[in-house]
């Protein structure tokens, strides 16, 4: 069962199109890849999927149903995003990776946080200042912030972008860890077109708002 669709997507700010009749089928467990030229609306495509925008045409589909009858808080329970800027707030790790479930009423366990902040390789963070961290750091903690939901869909956008290359290698190291233990849809957006060879089971190339391109790395990329 394809997982998310975007169907006939369009999107218009101030009469200026960003996105234009942009559809997109993701299998279940599936990493897709959006790679392409700034200002090509691969961004923008990725806040559309999370309903962070609203479309000005078309929809999005989550198991077949239309994104726009569910709940808010839900949808960012089952559809995750880690912007390329952690955004991290004042406080703690702790406060920063369970402020999903805190805002919806739930409660994350010292064991559940211990074992997350130990799979994405920091342990021990958990009472660390988000000031004190160095940028490696803060994209993991974003990247637990996101999974501590659990979600079904995660969307990455240029989670390596802004990190120098010793930093931008761990996390890769991290997010090929993630898709291994397999189970979710992965929606990444890169500038680096050799990481969605290494990431991506598909590649989806974007130019003018539009998808030009689909399909293996191989035949997309190479």
């Amino acid at each position: 069962m394809t997982n998310l669709r975007a169907d006939n997507l369009g999107f218009e700010v101030e009469g200026d199109r960003i996105l234009d009749e942009v559809s997109l089928d993701v299998a279940s467990g599936e990493t897709i890849a959006i790679v392409g030229p700034s200002g090509a609306g691969k961004s923008s495509l990725l806040r559309l999927l999370d309903r962070l925008d609203e479309p000005t045409e078309g929809t999005v589909y989550l198991d077949g149903t239309d994104y726009r009858t569910l709940d808010p808080q839900q949808l960012r329970k089952r559809v995750g995003l880690v912007p390329q800027n952690p955004a991290l707030r004042s406080g703690t790790v702790r406060e920063n990776v369970t402020i999903g479930p805190r805002l919806r009423g739930e409660t994350v366990s010292e064991e559940r946080l211990a074992d997350l902040l130990d799979a994405v390789g920091l342990a021990g963070y958990a009472d660390r200042e988000t000031s004190d961290l160095s940028g490696g750091e803060a994209q993991r903690v974003a990247i637990a912030r996101t999974v501590v939901n659990d979600p079904e869909v995660i969307l990455l956008d240029e989670p390596t972008a802004s990190l120098d290359s010793a930093a931008e290698a761990e996390v890769e190291r991290l997010l090929s860890d993630l898709l291994a233990s397999g189970g979710r849809t992965v929606v990444l957006v890169t500038h680096d077109e050799r990481q969605a060879e290494r990431l991506a089971d598909r590649v989806v190339r974007m130019r003018d708002g539009r998808i030009v391109d689909v399909g293996t790395p191989r035949e997309v990329i190479t």
